[in-house]
């Protein structure tokens, strides 16, 4: 559906057409006492409306198009689920139209007030990654509050979704699912494809057979990340690991992913693969299951004492193989941590709570979102440009689902901010 038939859809939805302006071809008038219901699926666009054509009420469906042809081009003549139609609303009448059953169907021009029409455009076609950003502080504030709030849930949801489809592809495993999800956030946006390969190449129940001993966990995971290829690399620590990688592949059969492309380029040497690699191995080996402890642990800092974890020694002075730094104990910094913790353990704690019918994990989950600091990216800093500040997490996950599910796609008709702008008379000037 283009953007000109989702802003039909809008004002008959909303009923923002002149009441008066709705007459039938033949010139009978057209009296609405219920829109119907919005469908988004297969059929006609509008379910159970009940509408007074003349002096007769009529209940049934509602189908709209930019102009009556539509209905041919789209089949609806040879479509029994259309015989239902009870009126056709068009901008163009230019053709007649008739069900399967050979009924005509009553059609209505709509009207579409300038008005609306102009802010659509405005707001549909800007050039800003934020279609309202010059006007969303004109909002109340209380309006702004709760539409944060519900696009958190919003995005909530979402995740929880994808962690179901997680859960039934590993076997309604959570620890598995916890693992995957944790190794995709440890590659941070840049390399997290790289790392949901990595983790998916080698699963989670190998990695506990080998908890007591972190060297070989590293051989694992460095191995099955394509890292331990070079030859010639003159380093202890690497040869070893190239060795014990070697006895472990063939021990479990395993097969590294090849086309593994691990990014470092413009990164900070303490954000290079291998050293994300080594601190989720030793993450992994220190905390066993480590699903189970997040169910344990009630508070943020419980949690962040839990993934603040040091590599090990040869870490301590190397941020590649083969070639030494200065001595720093690589420990994940704040930012790092808060990532992890809002895109794993929240979201993860949520659709648990969700699963088992467990509220409190889900209060959890809110409440870990409350307690983290906002995210820092680009998307927070235009809102922030834009006048909206996020008080914690909870509202920057709220301003990221809201660029990437409503700006970014321009679903400005679908959007609470957009549907409250559209009636301004300071837009679209």
């Amino acid at each position: 559906m283009n953007a000109k038939e989702q802003l039909l859809h809008y004002v008959w939805k909303f009923r923002l057409f002149p009441p008066s302006s709705l007459r039938t071809v033949d010139g009978l008038k057209v009296e609405v006492i219920d829109s119907g219901i919005h469908n988004s699926d297969a059929g006609p666009d509008f379910f159970n409306a009940k509408i007074k054509i003349g002096e007769e009420l009529w209940a049934g469906n509602v189908e709209l198009h930019r102009s009556s042809d539509e209905w041919v081009k789209h089949g609806h003549q040879n479509d029994p689920a259309y015989n239902s139609v009870i009126l056709h609303l068009v901008e163009r009448v230019n053709a007649p139209v008739i069900n399967k059953r050979g009924e005509h169907v009553p059609q209505c021009v709509i009207t579409v007030p300038e008005d609306i029409r102009r802010n659509v455009d405005y707001l549909l076609f800007s050039q800003s990654h934020i279609p309202c950003k010059k006007f969303i502080t004109t909002l109340p504030v209380p309006m702004l509050t709760s539409y944060l709030d519900a696009l958190s849930a919003e995005r909530l949801e979402r995740k929880t979704n994808d962690i179901f489809a997680h859960l039934v592809r590993y076997g309604h495993s959570w620890d598995e699912v916890f693992y995957v999800l944790l190794a995709r956030n440890f590659g941070f946006g840049l390399n997290a494809d790289e790392f949901e390969k990595l983790a998916l190449s080698l699963p989670y129940n190998y990695i506990l057979r080998h908890n007591d001993d972190l060297f070989q966990i590293e051989a694992l995971m460095f191995g099955q990340a394509a890292m331990l290829e070079e030859e010639g690399l003159n380093d202890t620590y690497y040869i070893r690991l190239q060795k014990e990688y070697a006895f472990l592949k063939a021990k479990y059969g395993l097969k590294n992913r090849e086309g593994l492309f691990f990014k470092s380029m413009r990164t900070r040497p303490r954000s290079f693969p291998q050293v994300r690699v080594a601190q989720l191995a030793a993450l992994l080996q220190q905390s066993g299951r480590l699903f189970s402890l997040i169910l344990e642990k009630e508070e943020l800092p419980q949690l962040i004492t839990l993934f603040q974890i040091t590599p090990s020694e040869y870490w301590k002075t190397h941020y590649s193989f083969g070639k030494t730094s200065p001595k720093t104990d690589k420990r994940p910094g704040k930012d790092s941590l808060d990532v992890l913790l809002i895109n794993t353990v929240a979201p993860v704690l949520f659709a648990y709570g969700k699963k088992t019918g467990t509220e409190k994990y889900c209060n959890r989950a809110i409440r870990l979102l409350e307690s983290i600091k906002p995210e820092r990216n680009s998307i927070i800093h235009e809102f922030a440009e834009a006048g909206i500040t996020p008080r914690h997490a909870f509202d920057s996950q709220a301003l990221i689902q809201l660029r990437k599910e409503y700006c970014d796609t321009r679903k400005c008709l679908y959007c609470r901010i957009g549907h409250k702008l559209l009636s301004s008379p300071r837009i679209g000037k």
